[in-house]
């Protein structure tokens, strides 16, 4: 050991200089440094390993549960708690990922002190590769799901349309008109529980007049064709509900004593009607090609929702007209503005991916204004009628209030 005061090497365990006497400055041999795995690198590879068990076993058994349900009923359970699984999933995966990158740094800069790069490692690269993993599986069934929407939409228009049929049969070939002659299209009914039509519809004493909205033609076929009031809910329009009386303090046995689907039918039907409080309201002897029924109009709001801004639309058929984007723009918001589920006079149901498929291209959701007939005017609630007797003008019920 070199003595700092004179420069004299000494022995190893010499306490004084040989030379000069001076002490010599003894340095301690540092102790062991105490090594731990990082807490948070085994939290990061916890998080990341117990998600892909619990997220299959939960998938799984809510796919069986769907299946049984779609086969027992006809009906879909739905897509929310497949969303909260995933949402949930997701969620420790970020956890998993974002505490094994802070874990790798900190092992990084322990100097030795912490140990668990491996678990950092996993915890930050499953994620990665599962949350690909779960991201296509819920585009996937969101996929699946809007297709069954789409199947079970225009179901509902078939059945609608062949109970049409029937009630036309029994009254003069005229398909479903409620309240009387002169009866104009108006916000909600006079009394919807009223015991009878005169008073449901505020009828003058001769039968004549008053008003009645889209929806309680509709309803006619609940009261005298068997016709279900789920049967009037697209899966696609989650804002409407299956109409319950109960929730409205009635009986359901007076379900086909009623006259409409509530106080506010808007929120218990999805489908839009061609405008049968006009010369033109529909019989069976119309032109076949002619649109009865379809998916809600996007030009009328609907409960929780503001009508589409009509200038963003714009017909794509030709080289100088709009893209497809825009031309989705005038498809109802029930199927991903892919388009629309429509039920023809002639009771044949189609899913078409624009809306100007009824005759001469007509758009079914507007009404004809002398000029172009695809693109057509937007309809304006309880005013607008069709031009002639070759116009469909398919309507529905605005919320109340609007």
């Amino acid at each position: 050991m070199k003595c700092p005061a004179c420069g004299h090497e000494n022995g190893k365990r010499a306490m004084h200089c040989a030379s000069c006497s001076q002490p010599l400055s003894v340095v301690a041999t540092p102790s062991a440094t105490p090594v731990r795995v990082s807490r948070l690198a085994l939290t990061s590879f916890l998080c990341a390993i117990l998600t892909p068990p619990g997220a299959i076993f939960l998938a799984v058994a809510y796919s069986f549960l769907a299946g049984l349900a779609i086969a027992r009923t006809g009906e879909d359970l739905g897509t929310t708690p497949l969303q909260v699984i995933f949402l949930a999933c997701m969620a420790l995966l970020v956890v998993a990922f974002f505490l094994g990158l802070v874990s790798l740094v900190r092992i990084g800069a322990s100097g030795g002190r912490l140990t668990g790069r491996g678990f950092a490692v996993i915890g930050t690269a499953v994620p990665l590769v599962l949350g690909l993993l779960l991201l296509g599986i819920s585009l996937q069934e969101a996929q699946r799901h809007n297709t069954y929407g789409r199947m079970h939409c225009g179901t509902n228009l078939a059945g609608i349309g062949k109970a049409m049929l029937i009630y036309a049969n029994d009254y003069d070939d005229t398909l479903p008109l409620a309240g009387g002659d002169g009866t104009v299209w108006g916000p909600g009914l006079n009394d919807w529980t009223a015991t009878g039509r005169t008073e449901a519809f505020g009828l003058d004493p001769n039968g004549s007049g008053g008003k009645a909205t889209i929806s309680a033609s509709f309803y006619l076929l609940v009261k005298y064709a068997d016709v279900l009031p789920k049967s009037f809910v697209c899966k696609g329009n989650r804002r409407t509900k299956e109409f319950k009386p109960g929730k409205y303090g009635i009986s359901i046995d007076r379900l086909t004593t009623l006259w409409d689907f509530g106080p506010d039918p808007s929120r218990h039907c999805s489908y839009a009607y061609h405008l049968p409080y006009s010369k033109y309201a529909l019989t069976t002897s119309s032109e076949p090609g002619l649109a009865v029924a379809a998916d809600r109009n996007p030009w009328i709001d609907e409960p929780q929702q503001k009508a589409r801004d009509s200038s963003l639309f714009t017909p794509d058929r030709g080289s100088f007209e709009g893209t497809a984007e825009q031309a989705q723009h005038g498809n109802a918001r029930a199927h991903k503005n892919e388009g629309q589920n429509v039920l023809f006079l002639d009771s044949h149901v189609e899913f078409a991916k624009r809306p100007y498929c009824g005759l001469d291209d007509d758009n079914i959701y507007t009404a004809w204004d002398g000029d172009d007939n695809i693109r057509g005017a937007r309809p304006k609630p309880y005013e607008s009628q069709p031009t002639n007797e070759f116009d469909s003008l398919l309507v529905n019920d605005p919320p109340l209030g609007r």
